[in-house]
Order: C-alpha cells, then structure tokens, then sequence
C-alpha cells in the first residue's frame, strides 16, 4: 500500500474517531508512531509542543506537521484534508 494511502487513510480515521478536539487526536497519532516510520515518539513531543504554540486548532496543526514529516508539502496537504473531510461529509449530509 502506498504511503499517501496510508497517510489519508490514518488521518480520515483520526478525524472520524477523535471526538474532543484537538487532543483527542494524541492517542491516534501514538498508535502511528508505533505502527509506521513516519515519525517517533520524541517527535510526537515535539509536534505536539509546535502545534501548541501555532495558531489554529492543535489537531489540524499536528496532522499537518505530520503529514510534511512524513511526505512533504504534499503529505501536509493530504492528512489536512483526510482529517477535515469527515466533518465536512457530515456537516453537508445535514443540509
């Protein structure tokens, strides 16, 4: 399976299944460090510290620090959208 799959496929389920916010989002991206080489544990510390001090909601910030660790400008943009675009299928779902 190719990297970019598994990357939309991680952060489309982070999104459906953490439900909370932002930190909700942690136990998701630990279960990642331990399954792929994206990224490890200490950068984790580190993500969650960069996204902490950057504007904007920590889980958006932290899945798009992961996603450019892992496959650049490119990875960035995907696992943003991966995460976003549960709540967008739902919100137009609604109307």
């Amino acid at each position: 399976m190719s990297q970019s799959f598994l990357l939309i496929f991680e952060f489309f389920k982070t999104g459906l299944f953490a439900i909370g916010g932002g930190p909700a989002t942690i136990p998701f991206l630990m279960d990642m460090a331990e399954k792929y080489p994206w990224f490890t544990m200490q950068e984790l510390s580190s993500m969650i510290a960069i996204s902490e001090s950057t504007p904007g909601p920590i889980g958006l910030n932290m899945a798009t620090y992961a996603g450019f660790r892992t496959l650049g400008t490119f990875g960035g943009i995907v696992s943003t959208l991966a995460l976003v675009n549960i709540a967008e299928i739902a919100t137009r779902g609604q109307g």
